[in-house]
């Protein structure tokens, strides 16, 4: 086959935050089951690249192998030096730890040290940014905003020489104004918690993640995010993920070339598989009742050739 078989606009970008912490099941990966992620990664089915060189290698309009993957870390706990990258270090895999710098520059108890960070940058280990405080960034002034940007972007300078170019939101949360500040100060782009492979033409500032942890850290869930392709959407309805009707009228235009649209399946955590109403290239979505948690999230899939699956997934916040 020629290379153009092989070649791909998009990538698989994982997310883990705590590794062997089992007092925290909801963020923590049991090592063992990191272990095994790894050996996957390892199975040569895989090409693991840093996040950064996969955003420009998208943003420059080049292709990626198929199946390219990135590993990301948020909130620099004590365990990614610990435990995650020693591991990594083995496997020559390279991450990117997305890092909030006020518990860093507090020495809270958990968390790394600027030394720390220093000695994983060294190693050719990226450092994104995730702001000051680590606040839910939609439920602050503007100011305060810009603030957190701006502060933590000083100190990454400081302390590490850098200014991080990538960004992810605390929490996968953010408004439309949140993005726009993101932009302004000078990211290139941005990610979110919502499930879903990302790919060229995507928003580069709300980037999609496949979270994962002790509940939703099993191989076979692993698999199927590794070997996902993207659900190539457009014209968003809410464009903002902080509703102001809820339940939201969710609809989206799936890609001419993906067919048939029919296939088109999406669920919620709250009400299991949703009713799709397809009008031509658009899907509306209609969600029994509203949404009653802070964050919901809805994953649409379709499926793919040889047993993979298309995703794209979308945060709500309803607060």
């Amino acid at each position: 086959p020629s290379l153009s078989a092989y070649a791909a606009d998009h990538a698989v970008i994982l997310m883990y935050h705590r590794f062997g912490e089992s007092n925290y099941p909801s963020t923590n990966i049991r090592l063992e089951q990191f272990d095994a992620h790894l050996e996957l990664l390892a199975s040569g089915d895989y090409n693991v690249m840093a996040l950064a060189d996969i955003i420009d290698s998208l943003q420059g309009g080049n292709s990626l192998p198929d199946r390219t993957v990135a590993i990301t870390i948020d909130d620099a706990y004590l365990s990614v030096y610990t435990e995650a990258w020693p591991r990594l270090k083995e496997y020559g895999f390279p991450a990117t730890v997305f890092v909030a710098t006020q518990p860093v520059d507090r020495n809270h108890r958990g968390y790394m040290s600027w030394d720390q960070l220093r000695e994983m940058q060294a190693d050719e280990f990226d450092i994104g940014s995730q702001t000051r405080t680590h606040p839910h960034m939609h439920m602050i002034t503007p100011e305060k905003v810009d603030e957190e940007l701006q502060i933590s972007n000083d100190r990454f300078i400081t302390e590490l020489g850098i200014r991080p170019d990538l960004f992810a939101y605390p929490y996968g949360e953010y408004s439309l104004d949140v993005v726009k500040a993101v932009k302004d100060a000078g990211f290139i782009a941005a990610f979110g918690q919502n499930s879903g492979v990302l790919y060229a033409d995507d928003n580069m500032f709300e980037l999609p993640r496949f979270a994962f942890n002790e509940t939703y850290g099993s191989i076979d869930r692993l698999k199927l995010a590794l070997d996902g392709k993207p659900l190539r959407v457009k014209d968003i309805i809410p464009q903002d993920m902080v509703l102001k009707n809820n339940p939201p009228s969710f609809g989206f235009t799936v890609d001419k070339s993906l067919t048939p649209i029919s296939q088109l399946r999406c669920f919620s955590g709250e009400f299991g598989q949703l009713k799709v109403e397809i009008l031509g290239p658009r899907a509306e979505i209609r969600l029994p009742g509203v949404l009653k948690g802070p964050r919901s999230r809805i994953n649409c899939t379709m499926p793919a050739e040889n047993g993979r699956w298309r995703w794209f997934g979308r945060q709500f916040l309803t607060n």
